[in-house]
């Protein structure tokens, strides 16, 4: 029974058919994008979401429980931030053109724009440049559009033409304009000089003494750049910094960047993409000191998925995106809040 001071919860008949519209516009998007995907020639996949590691950077958390096996001993295992590494894998395997609507979870994250499980789409091609996957992020979400009947993205008073031509524009290029710093001149050799970058931000920006370069860099693009993006049409934001390369690769002939955008409508982030990076040892290199951050600063860390690694080093040029699929829907249908285009929120919340 509902108290008296409490809003009755999502399921009452008083507030379901509030909800509803922005659920049957979660299908009709669904079955646009699934629709798209198959004239396209992918397949879908459907991975799984226990993993020995959910994946190893320094800021993502994830559930844990642990899996008794027959004869009684216990086995760790998280549920997957991502289905990245399984795809990967499938790619190493011969899959061409891949994409699934993953359930994947997150702790430590709860807002308009953020729920602990949520769906991730995400789509791989093999012997593709990231320049493509670029291309079909930016289809998808005009497909998305289409779907609902929407001329005009709108979240927290800005708008974004989903149907226009995009901006493009890199991340050194947005950081001297909102930012005024000149950040490709704080890198070298791949390696971010937290010195450097301290001093150009130390206006723009609170740093504390035991902020890492990408700490720093996070609060600037967190707190000048992001909300300037997606303004009016959607922003690509590309050529990331080496130091946030994560799994993409760097740039030939130019270290200080690597092959990874993320795409912007209403100062909200949409999807981040790689041109993949298919050197082992360097993904174990860069998984390895992101464990170390993560173990200095939370006092624990993931372990390496080793068949991963082995795949990193078997897999073909490819490139893949990560879409938050539910942060889509929710500009698409119109709804205010991420909670409300979920047809169950999250446990435990009215």
């Amino acid at each position: 029974m509902t108290a008296p001071d409490q809003p009755s919860p999502w399921w009452s008949r008083a507030r379901y058919p509030d909800r509803k519209p922005f659920l049957l516009a979660r299908n009709a998007i669904t079955r646009a994008i699934r629709a798209w995907f198959e004239e396209q020639g992918f397949v879908e996949v459907e991975t799984g979401i226990l993993q020995i590691s959910p994946g190893n950077e320094t800021h993502l958390h994830a559930p844990r429980t642990d899996l008794t096996r027959a004869d009684g001993s216990r086995a760790p295992r998280y549920l997957r931030t991502s289905p990245e590494f399984a795809c990967k894998k499938l790619l190493a395997a011969g899959e061409p053109k891949i994409y699934e609507f993953a359930r994947v979870f997150r702790d430590r994250e709860r807002g308009d724009l953020h729920l602990p499980e949520f769906t991730m789409l995400e789509w791989y091609r093999a012997n593709a440049g990231y320049d493509a996957i670029m291309a079909d992020t930016i289809v998808v979400i005009a497909h998305a559009a289409q779907a609902t009947g929407i001329g005009r993205f709108s979240f927290r008073g800005k708008t974004a033409d989903p149907f226009a031509e995009p901006e493009l524009l890199s991340v050194a290029a947005v950081f001297e304009r909102f930012a005024g710093i000149d950040l490709l001149a704080t890198i070298s050799g791949g390696e971010g000089d937290r010195a450097a970058l301290a001093a150009a931000a130390r206006e723009r920006v609170r740093i504390a003494d035991d902020d890492t370069w990408s700490d720093i860099f996070s609060k600037v693009l967190v707190e000048h750049v992001e909300p300037n993006l997606g303004q009016g049409r959607l922003t690509v934001l590309f050529e990331y910094p080496s130091p946030e390369a994560a799994l993409a690769r760097t740039k030939a002939g130019d270290p200080r960047v690597a092959e990874r955008f993320e795409i912007y409508a209403c100062g909200v982030e949409l999807a981040n993409g790689f041109g993949e990076l298919t050197d082992a040892a360097e993904q174990r290199h860069r998984f390895t000191a992101a464990m170390d951050e993560k173990a200095r600063r939370y006092g624990e860390r993931y372990p390496l998925d080793e068949e991963f690694i082995a795949a990193v080093d078997q897999m073909p040029e490819a490139s893949g995106v990560a879409l938050g699929f539910d942060r889509l829907v929710m500009l698409a249908s119109g709804a205010p809040r991420i909670d409300q285009v979920v047809w169950t929120p999250p446990a435990g919340e009215t």
